[in-house]
């Protein structure tokens, strides 16, 4: 993958370079991770659900944790059975695995089921009242008097 140079987006803005560590690191990981395959699915305005391939592992192989606005998906590889097998091909994968998922402001994960080898994350965007929009009303001099700073 070729690099990218994002610095002229950033040459008029300011303190977006958390977007820029991200960009970077995005584009690393995509160059190194392919197993095991997904899919991000917009259910909604504010809803979204990633999709995970993981045949063979089961609810206790897996572990799920969001640290620092990441959600970290990590498969210990199972267990070999008692008896050994001897494999003409091989093409079901149960190796280990560590998945990272950068996730935007106020996005949680509401939950998480495993189906049909299938690992199904469900996620929703939930901002706070303080920081959602709020309408102000402007008051005319018949109203209410406000008091302002007085211009030095």
């Amino acid at each position: 993958m070729n690099a990218i140079d994002f610095s002229p987006l950033f040459r008029t803005a300011i303190g977006f370079d958390r977007v820029a560590r991200l960009l970077d690191g995005v584009r690393a990981q995509a160059d190194t991770q392919a197993y095991p395959p997904y899919n991000i699915e917009a259910t909604g305005e504010d809803s979204y659900v990633l999709t995970m391939a993981v045949a063979g592992f089961g609810p206790g192989d897996i572990e799920m944790v969001v640290r620092d606005d990441t959600l970290v998906v990590t498969g210990k590889a199972p267990q070999a059975q008692e008896q050994e097998r001897r494999y003409i091909h091989r093409g079901i994968a149960g190796r280990a695995f560590e998945r990272r998922f950068v996730l935007a402001d106020h996005l949680v994960v509401q939950g998480a089921r495993m189906e049909n080898g299938l690992l199904h994350v469900a996620l929703k965007r939930e901002v706070p009242e303080a920081l959602k929009p709020r309408r102000i009303e402007i008051e005319t001099g018949a109203q209410r008097q406000l008091e302002l700073p007085q211009a030095a």
